[in-house]
């Protein structure tokens, strides 16, 4: 899809009723917003990766709401029709429905960005339908979720055993229920997505979740080659942190050499 309207929620849900896939891309500033958009990204999220990949954290976990409010509000400038979304970071949601909806209410006054996501399944629930019952957009996102890191131990696929898949199952039905727009499904085995997509109404997003989700999302940064590693669903598209580092070692040689500027 390369239409130049803006991208709503209703175009997430006509385009899986239509069996059409939606491109989905993490930004985090006005400029990257603007090249994914050119590109044909439908969607931009600002991911709380940006604390591991543009802040130097060592996980999501030290990324603030004023953090998250201030990288968002950038990407919506620099769009022009994407949808975009703000996760929100770990401990400005989890405490109560009514934490969660001020959060929220900051993050889209604050950025002007169009929806929130928030990690967590079942459990999350009852926060999803509050916010929704108010207006508020909600992307869910169950499988991995970098915020659990500290209580999972590890970044490793989520839905290998039966029990697992059962619960994942049953998250996906309730948060859409709940009344969440989008199911982000990140690290889990492709025929578990396969399953969800197909029984929940609202558009699944894969991310290491196999090709039968309803869209695909990729960290700038994998896809562009700007990370020291990937993870092994993220392929890198292209090498630009060595096109970057190239570039900037020959400009030092020249400063060095005297011979910039000529």
């Amino acid at each position: 899809m390369t239409t130049k309207k803006a991208v709503t929620a209703a175009t997430l849900l006509r385009a899986k009723q239509s069996d059409e896939k939606i491109v989905w891309l993490t930004a985090y500033d006005a400029v990257s917003a603007q090249i994914a958009e050119a590109a044909g990204a439908e969607v931009l999220l600002v991911g709380d990766s940006l604390g591991m990949v543009s802040l130097g954290f060592d996980s999501t976990l030290p990324v603030t709401l004023d953090h998250m409010i201030h990288h968002t509000a950038a990407v919506v400038r620099g769009r022009s029709h994407a949808w975009v979304v703000c996760d929100l970071p770990f401990g400005s949601y989890q405490k109560s429905k009514q934490q969660a909806f001020e959060s929220s209410v900051r993050v889209l006054q604050e950025s002007g960005c169009d929806a929130v996501k928030i990690e967590g399944g079942e459990h999350m629930a009852e926060t999803i339908e509050f916010l929704s019952e108010r207006g508020i957009a909600v992307v869910a996102h169950i499988g991995l979720t970098p915020q659990s890191v500290k209580k999972f131990g590890s970044y490793g696929k989520r839905g290998k055993s039966e029990g697992e898949q059962k619960q994942l199952t049953r998250d996906a039905r309730t948060v859409s229920g709940a009344g969440a727009v989008a199911l982000v499904l990140e690290n889990i085995p492709a025929d578990l997505a396969n399953a969800i997509t197909a029984h929940v109404e609202i558009p699944t997003v894969g991310i290491g979740a196999g090709i039968d989700c309803d869209a695909q999302v990729l960290v700038w940064n994998d896809l562009l080659g700007i990370s020291e590693s990937n993870p092994p669903f993220a392929p890198a598209y292209a090498n630009v942190r060595e096109t970057m580092t190239d570039a900037i070692s020959r400009w030092a040689a020249d400063v060095k050499g005297g011979v910039f500027p000529k």
